[in-house]
């Protein structure tokens, strides 16, 4: 009897993306970024820089322009392979724009009024509340729709412009036939909610004031171990979790999650010590995990041509799947295409 071909199990695809508005925090890196790498493995897997959307807030060019490069370079420093995912800068697939565009006929004003997102920007830029901050959870829902994506890796609170992509595919499908495969949310279990290490009841953020409040994923390791050292705590000196202890609680969630420790064996190796140990051992051990990675993303961002290389293979990836879906589209609305 002839040996039969096995079948391959096609993988689902997922589609994940970060803005270029300076380096992500640790919070950013343990909330999401960390565990892309492991859905690479899982996957098949487009990441983009989604520039587009940064510039509903008002940017310096220079300034933008080297942030794009830069977060370019930190996706792939974070061990995404480009060669086994699609890692791309969205406005060099026009597609994404273009699509945008079409569904913004599907999208209903009240729609857009009732995101969250919307509401606190507004609130935050009140100089500059324009049509693009306005209409950009039609450009993610395109994002996502161009590439067919199974999943969508989001945190909680991004959930409701997944659910707003839902809407749209599911419209357009009704409308003028299937065209869009409808995604789901992929929420991560097990990503830590990192605080503030001044306001550790509050998100950590790298829009903060106050920078002992945030790592930065660029931070050297004397950066890191200063800012834990003025990490906030309490007056009880003991390293437990527990209610009331919002600080501690922090800084046992970062070191469980750098360590693989769980809270049982985290508060028995700092029986009897003081926070200082404690706070010392959390900035050791933080710096420990971000040193790989601030090395190769100093060696990507000083080759500039080779960046500009992956960028334009990205691109070619990306565009491949993004215009047959496009065409797709634009074929089912009645557009004539030569």
């Amino acid at each position: 009897m002839s040996e039969q071909t096995p079948v391959m199990e096609k993988r689902p695809r997922a589609l994940s993306c970060i803005q270029p508005t300076g380096i992500p925090t640790l919070g950013n890196y343990l909330g999401a970024l960390r565990n892309w790498t492991q859905l690479q493995d899982e996957m098949e897997c487009a990441f983009a820089v989604a520039d587009l959307h940064a510039i509903t807030v008002r940017q310096e060019p220079a300034a933008f322009r080297k942030q794009i490069y830069e977060t370019f370079a930190l996706l792939l420093a974070l061990g995404l392979d480009p060669e086994k995912n699609v890692v791309f800068v969205q406005s060099q697939v026009p597609a994404h724009s273009e699509l945008m565009w079409l569904l913004s006929s599907c999208t209903a004003f009240g729609e857009l009024s009732r995101m969250t997102q919307f509401k606190d920007k507004s609130q935050k830029h009140a100089d500059n509340i324009n049509l693009g901050l306005f209409g950009y959870p039609t450009l993610m829902a395109a994002d996502i729709l161009l590439y067919q994506a199974d999943y969508v890796p989001v945190g909680a609170d991004q959930k409701q412009h997944v659910e707003l992509t839902r809407t749209l595919g599911e419209r357009f499908n009704g409308l003028y036939g299937e065209t869009f495969k409808i995604p789901e949310p992929y929420i991560m279990k097990a990503c830590a909610r990192v605080r503030s290490l001044q306001e550790p009841t509050k998100k950590m953020s790298k829009s903060d004031e106050n920078v002992n409040s945030f790592i930065s994923l660029q931070d050297d390791e004397a950066t890191i171990l200063r800012k834990f050292k003025r990490a906030v705590t309490d007056s009880e000196a003991c390293v437990r979790y527990a209610e009331g202890k919002d600080g501690i609680c922090n800084l046992m969630e970062i070191y469980a999650a750098v360590t693989g420790k769980d809270f049982a064996a985290i508060e028995a190796e700092f029986a009897g010590k003081g926070y200082g140990d404690f706070k010392a051992a959390v900035g050791e051990a933080v710096a420990a995990e971000l040193k790989p990675i601030q090395e190769r993303l100093k060696t990507y961002i000083a080759d500039k041509g080779e960046l500009e290389r992956l960028m334009k293979q990205g691109a070619d990836k990306a565009a491949y799947v993004a215009e047959r879906t496009l065409k797709k589209a634009k074929k089912k609305m009645g557009f004539v295409q030569v």
